[in-house]
């Protein structure tokens, strides 16, 4: 097995982050090797000034980077797993998923102390159709306000533009060390994730060497809930153009998992959380597409 092993990551603050934190547990778990970090730029990297439904979705965030670990070009690719859509590029599989962060959105306001706090007309800032039909759900009237960019440039906007309050993933902001920011984590029943957030994946060739570095570093319940929520995704076609939002939490009673559907106009079709027994991951995944796919007839 060769000693050297290039790992692929997007450029953001928040990328490298957590890639230096995959690279941190794989150096721990494997004496003798080296990782060197490779950015990649990738097309949502690129276009800033358009909503991602309008671009191409969520996959603009990975599609360089797996075609580098397609081509060798790297041999392990760090994401946020609720940048990878629900089919990965051929040959390749994610190999380990780390324990899973706060998969909640956060409220950040420097105007309230509490997301309860808005009322009609409220500017609240985000770039997500998930976010943007639920906080409607929430409060109707509040008036969305694009936002795009990096979580240190939304920051700044919330203060440029003078908004009422932005939503960010909790995980992100954690994970940057600015936590002091956040005033209100939103409870899951308000806002209901998307599928992945809050969780790391790491993505490799399928049956390549490299899946034998992984193994201390996948998360066994985080990996089973993300599975989950992938499986639902992909049984309904979910993208960044559909409000979508999936969280599944395993414990030891059971298996309960959140779905919130929205159409093109931001309505909320579905918002509801049905419950399974352990190890009933399948038939809650059947169940709950059911629901979801009713409402694209």
């Amino acid at each position: 097995m060769k000693k050297t092993w290039t790992v692929g990551t997007r450029g953001s603050k928040l990328a490298l982050r957590q890639t230096q934190m995959v690279v941190d547990a794989l150096r721990e778990a494997n004496p003798g090797h080296e990782f060197p970090i490779r950015t990649i730029r990738t097309t949502g990297d690129t276009v800033w000034d358009k909503p991602l439904a309008q671009i191409g979705g969520k996959g603009l965030f990975v599609k360089e980077i797996e075609e580098e670990l397609v081509h060798g070009g790297i041999d392990i690719a760090v994401h946020s797993m609720k940048d990878l859509p629900a089919e990965l590029a051929a040959g390749l599989v994610i190999g380990a998923v780390m324990v899973r962060e706060d998969p909640r959105d956060a409220f950040v306001s420097t105007r309230l102390t509490s997301i309860s706090e808005l009322h009609g007309g409220s500017r609240v800032g985000t770039g997500s159709t998930r976010r943007k039909a639920q906080l409607r759900r929430y409060r109707d009237g509040v008036q969305i306000v694009p936002l795009r960019g990096n979580v240190d440039t939304r920051l700044r906007k919330l203060t440029e533009e003078r908004l009422d309050g932005i939503i960010l993933a909790a995980a992100g902001i954690r994970r940057l060390g600015l936590e002091q920011v956040i005033t209100e984590i939103i409870p899951s029943d308000i806002m209901v994730p998307t599928a992945g957030q809050g969780a790391i994946g790491i993505e490799i060739r399928r049956g390549d060497d490299a899946a034998g570095l992984l193994g201390s570093l996948n998360h066994e319940r985080t990996h089973r809930e993300i599975a989950i929520e992938r499986a639902v995704q992909a049984a309904v076609g979910g993208g960044c153009s559909i409000p979508l939002g999936i969280h599944a939490r395993i414990e030891d009673d059971g298996i309960d998992l959140s779905l919130s559907l929205g159409n093109e106009e931001g309505v909320i079709l579905v918002h509801e959380k049905l419950s399974g027994k352990p190890g009933g991951e399948q038939t809650l995944i059947e169940k709950a597409s059911r629901i979801l796919l009713e409402h694209f007839r």
